[in-house]
């Protein structure tokens, strides 16, 4: 028993890749973690790191440790939530991760409700189009866009991503409505811009299928979907959004959707999932949590996300 302490010291160095970064986790100092997994793996008898100048390898004792030690780690984290399972009303703090996008348009408007209607509870909402991982970054919740939930995990459907490429009347009266995505050269375009490879935009036909690829070229670039669609209400370009950045714009004519019969194909679609612990204790407060954001999103109209 006594060991327990120390095989959770050790799961955190593995998740964070170093003592130190454990040690600054934990409140302690680098000296204390190191001191505590050699004691471990005395008592155990087996090396559970391999130490080099520059990083940390789990040996395949160490692989196996881990994977039980994350199991300890989880079960410690039910226990300590007995408190707030016995009581009706959930409280405490829920982490949840996003996107970026999807959690500014999707998640963030409704926290306020959420917190209105639930009192004990607070919400750390993380934004990042990084892959999070639940134990890795502490978190109750996340949401990942995938047609494929990971296995070993609890999974909630939200809404199917997609995207829609459109321009202002404006801009099209101006320089033309394109038929056909090799059009799209001819154009000023607004794209992501996080990698040489966002300027390729890639369709498929609705009907026929055909496969197309375009390079597409512009004078403003951004990664971030409500710029790229201020950019695009400003006359500057053609521009790639989620649906639901441009819902409104749309429905009010001030957006005009181009190469409907296209189909915009990016890695960065498919479900969006409310990623949890397969734990059947799991928390009053994730519980109301995960049920609100289905209400609130998946019971709202067809839209889509980019990163």
């Amino acid at each position: 028993m006594g060991l327990l302490p120390y095989m959770a010291v050790f799961v955190k160095v593995v998740e964070t890749g170093s003592f130190s970064a454990a040690a600054e986790q934990l409140g302690t100092t680098a000296s204390s973690v190191s001191r505590q997994v050699a004691s471990l793996e005395k008592a155990l008898s087996v090396k559970l790191l391999e130490r080099t100048t520059r990083r940390l390898r789990l040996s395949a004792a160490g692989a196996d440790a881990y994977a039980h030690g994350c199991e300890i780690v989880q079960a410690a984290a039910c226990v300590m939530a007995l408190a707030e399972r016995v009581n009706d009303a959930p409280q405490g703090m829920v982490k949840l991760s996003a996107p970026r996008a999807f959690g500014r348009a999707l998640i963030a408007p409704h926290i306020a409700a959420f917190l209105s209607r639930h009192p004990g509870v607070d919400i750390q909402l993380q934004l990042t189009d990084r892959q999070t991982d639940l134990i890795g970054d502490e978190l109750d919740l996340m949401v990942r866009i995938t047609d494929t939930p990971p296995e070993g995990l609890a999974a909630r459907p939200l809404i199917r991503v997609s995207h829609v490429i459109c321009a202002t009347p404006t801009y099209l009266n101006k320089h033309g409505y394109p038929q056909h995505p090799d059009d799209l050269a001819r154009h000023h375009c607004l794209y992501l811009g996080e990698t040489p490879g966002d300027n390729v935009w890639k369709f498929r036909h609705l009907e026929t299928h055909d496969r197309v690829s375009v390079v597409v070229h512009g004078r403003y670039v951004t990664n971030h979907s409500l710029a790229r669609r201020d950019g695009v209400l400003s006359h500057l370009g053609i521009g790639c959004l989620p649906r639901f950045v441009a819902r409104e714009a749309l429905e009010a004519g001030q957006l005009v959707e181009v190469l409907p019969q296209w189909d915009y194909m990016t890695s960065y679609y498919g479900m969006a999932w409310l990623l949890y612990h397969p734990n059947r204790f799991l928390p009053p407060k994730c519980r109301a949590l995960i049920d609100f954001l289905a209400e609130k999103i998946a019971g709202s109209p067809p839209c889509a996300v980019e990163g």
